[in-house]
């Protein structure tokens, strides 16, 4: 009887040890992820924005703010005088970049998986989408989305992406971008874009 309970005592503490050791392991493992950041380079000038992504029924959704700089040099790079006037101009927009890919890389357009005909699906993305998109700002205003423009790639990419345009936000302002899918059907999805982007 003896030997009995050293052992129950002795499997006991294993299995303490064994729990204890898993919970640890864990919460270090999620606190260790490096934060995703993307990278947009022109003219020899550079920003890195973060990367923010949220997996959702085998669809990667990701939303990256792009540097309202950058967007203008890249519609007026031989003309640094205008891009310094249209960003003072323009200080107040915001410009988020998101992508949608799927898990196994498959067209996401298909009827599968927006219960849509391609070219409603196509339609949808370029012009209705917008509707789906707000932005809360960190002094608590609701912006509504003002306009987007889907980068079609014919099927070069396995991903989808569409720029976001949104107006009259404080520069100082954190956002997060909510996006309430009616073409894929998931939800609500939220982004927190807490960090601006930065030059390099």
């Amino acid at each position: 009887m003896k030997l009995f309970k050293r052992c129950i005592s002795s499997i006991s503490f294993i299995l303490l040890l064994a729990f204890s050791t898993s919970v640890s392991c864990n919460k270090h493992s999620g606190s260790n992820k490096l934060p995703d950041y993307k990278f947009f380079n022109l003219n020899q000038q550079g920003w890195k924005s973060k990367r923010v992504t949220q997996f959702v029924n085998d669809i990667n959704y990701t939303a990256t703010e792009v540097p309202i700089q950058y967007y203008l040099l890249k519609n007026n790079q031989s003309n640094y005088a205008k891009v310094d006037s249209l960003y003072q101009k323009n200080i107040r927009e915001r410009i988020i970049e998101i992508e949608f890919l799927h898990a196994n890389q498959s067209d996401l357009l298909l009827k599968d998986y927006t219960k849509r005909s391609y070219e409603n699906a196509v339609k949808y993305m370029a012009f209705t989408i917008e509707k789906d998109f707000t932005v809360v700002t960190s002094s608590n205003d609701t912006i509504p989305c003002s306009g987007v423009n889907f980068e079609r790639n014919f099927k070069v990419a396995p991903f989808k992406r569409v720029l976001l345009y949104f107006n009259d936000i404080n520069p100082n302002d954190n956002i997060k971008l909510i996006y309430q899918d009616q073409l894929f059907g998931n939800g609500i999805i939220k982004f927190n874009l807490t960090d601006s982007p930065l030059k390099v």
